[in-house]
């Protein structure tokens, strides 16, 4: 298969798990959430009133702490950006093992608090995840039981 035919088969099966979730295009938590941010991990940090205290400065990961005092929420966090998606998207499945809420944009990701994430959202976009059950205590993955 080519690039072109996997883009086009992803795109509806998100388009028809939409339709079965009742996610449309019209609907308000949509639309609430403003276009994803872009740019370097200083531009993104800059947006929400963060100068970035680095921590990991390589060629294929970029890794600051934060402090957001700004806007509706009080939180750190920690913003990371990438050279490439697959360098994100094997970052992101190892930090999942640990927890933690997530904010996931463009080569970007930004980690913390559930409040603090959510902040975040309001001004840099972005797609919310959640990382392990297992690791998120009271977390939306939780109900009260364990199976196995």
């Amino acid at each position: 298969m080519t690039r072109k035919n996997l883009a086009g088969g992803a795109a509806g099966v998100v388009a028809a798990l939409l339709m079965l979730t009742g996610c449309g295009s019209g609907d308000d938590a949509e639309a609430a959430v403003p276009k994803t941010a872009t740019g370097t991990l200083e531009h993104i940090a800059g947006e929400v009133g963060c100068e970035p205290d680095m921590q990991t400065d390589a060629d294929t990961i970029r890794q600051a702490l934060c402090t957001n005092k700004d806007g509706d929420f009080d939180g750190k966090f920690v913003l990371a950006t990438f050279a490439t998606d697959r360098g994100q998207a094997e970052w992101l499945a190892g930090a999942k093992d640990y927890g933690g809420y997530y904010l996931v944009g463009r080569k970007w990701v930004a980690v913390g608090e559930k409040k603090t994430v959510n902040g975040l959202q309001g001004t840099l976009g972005g797609e919310m995840q959640e990382g392990s059950e297992h690791m998120n205590p009271g977390g939306s993955h939780n109900n009260g039981s364990h199976s196995g």
